[in-house]
């Protein structure tokens, strides 16, 4: 990947085509270029039979510099960079800059291409993109321009996991406007990669990350929350509110819903690097009888709290707050 600059000081990653894509493009250009003029050639040859050797020798060469040459220099104009074999093979060509292509560019690269493509068989082409880090011929050094794939595979979006329930909306009053955007992906990277690293090196990271978050938004870590849930309840929040930048007041419970799927997201039931270890529970007991080594108890009180505790406990891995 290629990371070009342009005058905006905007940094544009784009994926420069390589040597076998762009043989295949040319070939097919030439193979288009080659049955027009052959076609063009013959309609000349009977239309200036009667004509002298000399201006049949004039008109062939009228063609073939205006369908093998000018051709694809018009093509390319007209198509700000993408010619019937680029397109086929999902290339385009591009300034410097990332921008379209004009006629001068087009012009230099049609002009040079006819001693490095037409008259050596593209063989010099072929060793300046072999030897060129971006793989461009000497028509793009020249012109100022770089062939670029167009079509890129898309890997699926990874899965940032939620902050637990009891962290949802507790942090709406932080300020995050001094949050740079490598943080952010830091922090995004963290999120969507911490179920690979190791326990240690994964809560090492987070208390990194958490205390970068604290001291760009001026409000240390709130005492009893664990690191990761920390940053993941951070990116929860700045989620929320571009929704809601985004969509109006509508989308205010996108966080919630977020929250509340937690439980079944892909990592529930797993251990979490910012997870408290589970309580450990005796063995159960089987139905009408009683444990081995136990005697039998009255009856155990157990009030909603608590189910709605343990509940929460078992499906999000977080102990929620006393």
């Amino acid at each position: 990947m290629s990371e070009l600059v342009t005058g905006e000081a905007v940094a544009l990653e784009l994926r420069p085509a390589r040597l076998p894509s762009r043989a295949l493009a040319v070939l097919l250009d030439l193979s288009v270029a080659v049955a027009a003029y052959i076609t063009v050639a013959l309609g000349l040859v009977a239309a200036t039979s009667s004509l002298d050797e000399a201006a049949q020798t004039a008109s062939s060469i009228a063609a073939f510099v205006l369908l093998l040459v000018g051709g694809p220099i018009a093509v390319e104009t007209l198509s700000h960079g993408r010619s019937l074999g680029k397109m086929a093979c999902g290339l385009r060509v591009v300034r410097d800059d990332g921008g379209p292509i004009r006629f001068r560019h087009a012009l230099v690269r049609g002009l040079i291409g006819v001693v490095e493509i037409l008259m050596t068989f593209g063989a010099v082409a072929c060793i300046a993109s072999l030897v060129s880090e971006r793989g461009r011929r000497l028509g793009d050094v020249f012109a100022g321009t770089l062939v670029v794939r167009e079509r890129i595979p898309v890997a699926p979006s990874a899965f940032v996991p939620p902050p637990p329930p009891w962290l949802a909306g507790r942090f709406s009053e932080l300020d995050l406007s001094a949050v740079p955007d490598d943080l952010w992906l830091a922090v995004r990277q963290y999120l969507t990669r911490m179920q690979q690293l190791d326990p240690q090196v994964g809560h090492v990271l987070a208390q990194r990350l958490a205390a970068d978050l604290a001291a760009r938004t001026g409000t240390p870590v709130p005492h009893g929350v664990p690191a990761g849930a920390y940053v993941a309840a951070v990116v929860q929040e700045r989620q929320a509110r571009e929704a809601r930048r985004a969509f109006g007041d509508g989308a205010a419970g996108v966080g919630v819903a977020s929250a509340a799927g937690f439980a079944t997201s892909p990592y529930a039931g797993t251990a979490q690097p910012w997870a408290v270890p589970a309580v450990p529970v005796s063995p159960p007991v089987p139905q009408g009888g009683r444990a081995p080594g136990v005697e039998p108890a009255g009856p155990v009180a157990v009030s909603a709290q608590d189910v709605e505790a343990s509940e929460r406990r078992r499906s999000t891995g977080f102990v929620p707050p006393a």
